[in-house]
């Protein structure tokens, strides 16, 4: 049971629950309402309190953050491989393989989910908040929280210092620039459920990039995405004419090059919303772009090595 404890300073004292909650700890509205209905969810020195309640200088406030009712909709527990990189009381971080999606869909009934995996692993009743979702193909570091008040506060993260993503992808040829910006909008592209392109009107998008290596027809770039649109980093390289190596929707399907987009999700800088904890995690490159840089890059496999 993941629980957030503060003790009340001399500048709290004569403070309602409801506002250290709101002021001091972030809670939405509709989480400190939930709250308010949870039984014992809020005590006060070990006696469960209501949100009116006025604090006291050297009160211990404690607050469950766990989600006590099911998820809404019941998740198919699946017996998936889902390493987990780190992980507390309050979120974990997967390293998701390829062929995985976030929750299951109905145009993939049958393919592997990550709320499935965590359901097989963790109990039906686990209820999964993804914070960065990753296409089925991408693979790599995926931070998923406990509870509802954990994702909101990880969500107001993103895209900021606070919450830094970057990415590794193989691309058909190179950028003219070493390293350089896409600022370019992005929208669903015309006639299509699922492709994005670069549009005027689209949702504001910007991704850097830095070119790690080139060679064979192929170069390894770094990718950091400043804004969150859906395929942003494909529809972004494949706007430079640099698609992603194996990338069918954006680019040129090719199983014998790889049989996926070649898109890793490679390290995550976060503050921890709840402890204030910085976390700097890597997750090597999937077995199947590292080949791929080998055998493109023989001769420089040891410097790539660093770059991976």
């Amino acid at each position: 049971m993941a629980v957030i404890e503060r003790t009340i300073g001399p500048e709290e004292d004569g403070a309602t629950v409801r506002h250290v909650l709101r002021a001091k700890l972030h809670f939405s509205a509709h989480a400190v309402s939930r709250l308010a209905h949870g039984g014992d969810c809020i005590r006060v020195n070990g006696r469960p309190v209501h949100t009116p309640q006025v604090l006291r200088a050297g009160d211990v406030l404690e607050v469950e953050t766990e989600d006590r009712r099911p998820p809404k909709v019941p998740v198919v527990p699946g017996d998936w491989p889902l390493p987990v990189v780190w992980e507390d009381g309050h979120l974990l971080v997967a390293d998701k393989p390829a062929g995985m999606t976030a929750h299951a869909s109905n145009l993939l009934p049958d393919t592997p989910t990550v709320a499935g995996a965590l359901a097989w692993s963790r109990g039906g009743d686990f209820v999964f908040h993804p914070v960065n979702r990753l296409d089925k193909g991408t693979t790599g570091l995926m931070v998923i929280a406990k509870s509802g008040y954990v994702h909101d506060r990880l969500r107001r993260l993103l895209h900021t210092e606070g919450f830094r993503r970057e990415y590794r992808a193989i691309c058909l040829g190179c950028p003219q620039m070493e390293a350089g910006t896409v600022d370019a909008p992005i929208g669903r592209a015309e006639g299509s459920l699922v492709a994005r392109e670069v549009r005027p009107g689209g949702a504001e998008a910007v991704s850097h990039y830095r070119v790690l290596a080139r060679g064979g027809g192929l170069s390894l770039l770094a990718l950091r995405p400043e804004t969150g649109r859906t395929h942003q980093l494909r529809v972004h390289m494949a706007h430079l004419g640099c698609p992603l190596a194996g990338d069918w929707l954006y680019g040129q399907e090719d199983p014998a090059l790889i049989p996926r987009p070649a898109l890793h999700s490679w390290a995550l800088t976060l503050t921890h919303p709840v402890t204030g904890e910085r976390l700097d995690l890597r997750a090597p490159l999937p077995e199947d772009m590292a080949q791929l840089l080998r055998d493109r890059f023989p001769e420089g496999a040891a410097e790539l090595e660093a770059a991976w």
